[in-house]
């Protein structure tokens, strides 16, 4: 079939100029950081390699993403795809804003004094930039969630988006402790299994919202977000408690270096706000099967 382009005033409104804007922020931002040449981090820096790659990766990725987004929405071709289009841009720009928050506070924690070209002065405009690639996402999901009505917009949507985000980090983390051997044993394989579990399913709801899928399933899907939910709430209560047991014994112990003790409260802290962001998504189900009874 021919491509039909859209008009040039499709790329003039306020949502396409926000879209241009984290395209051009998120540009300069990763090319900045990899002109830098960060070479590979000494043996007690072992673990910022991961939050180094972490920070490429979102940057790179949600660029790509916002790209596509764009060239779909002036080629028109969203209405071709079998897929829900407002739920999944509306996902794509919350979780990239959360993302690129947390990359634009990591790097230059990370980067800073640890041996990479270019000086200070390239840290301070990465950061500028990265903090306007995050304004942009955010301004985005704002624009998005007025403009359009759809279950990811929405605020159960918006927290499933949360734990999405928030189950990646904690999982992050407790792996590269694992891989590490921060915690031998349990300590890492109680946590790593609710993280995995948790967000499994919360991937699984968003991929049915996306999909548009919802009315396929053979239960009541209200009653199976509920049941996730509930589901989400106890296996994060155990990691919580098990990731603060953590926390406390590390006080005791004062040979740990403080990279690890930083990694230690990081998954504590993603542990409890996932923890926090299940607890409200199992109220909201709650109160909507109570109003459809």
């Amino acid at each position: 079939m021919p491509v039909i382009l859209g008009e040039a005033s499709i790329l003039t409104t306020p949502l396409s100029g926000v879209r241009i804007w984290a395209l051009v922020s998120g540009c300069l931002t990763f090319s900045l950081a990899a002109s830098m040449g960060v070479p590979n981090p000494p043996p007690q820096d072992i673990h910022f390699s991961l939050f180094r790659n972490f920070c490429m990766f979102t940057w790179c990725f949600f660029f790509t993403m916002s790209l596509l987004i764009l060239a779909i929405t002036y080629v028109q071709f969203h209405s071709l795809l079998p897929f829900s289009w407002k739920n999944l841009t509306v996902t794509v720009a919350a979780l990239a804003a959360l993302m690129t928050f947390v990359a634009t506070v990591l790097f230059p924690c990370l980067v800073a004094g640890k041996g990479g070209g270019g000086g200070q002065s390239y840290v301070v405009t990465t950061t500028i930039f990265s903090s306007l690639n995050f304004l942009a996402y955010a301004a985005e999901t704002h624009l998005l969630r007025r403009e359009q009505r759809g279950y990811m917009a929405s605020v159960p949507g918006l927290l499933k988006v949360l734990q999405v985000f928030g189950g990646t980090m904690a999982l992050l983390l407790v792996v590269d402790q694992a891989a590490h051997g921060v915690h031998p044993g349990w300590r890492e394989v109680g946590p790593g299994v609710a993280y995995g579990l948790c967000l499994a399913a919360s991937l699984f709801t968003v991929a049915v919202m996306v999909g548009d899928c919802a009315g396929r399933c053979p239960l009541p899907f209200d009653r199976v977000l509920a049941g996730l939910s509930l589901l989400g709430v106890l296996l994060y209560m155990v990691a919580a408690v098990m990731s603060s047991t953590k926390v406390l014994q590390m006080h005791q112990e004062k040979m740990r270096a403080p990279e690890e003790k930083l990694m230690i409260i990081s998954e504590m802290v993603f542990a409890c706000i996932t923890l926090l962001s299940y607890t409200v998504d199992l109220a909201f189900s709650i109160k909507l099967l109570c109003d459809r009874n």
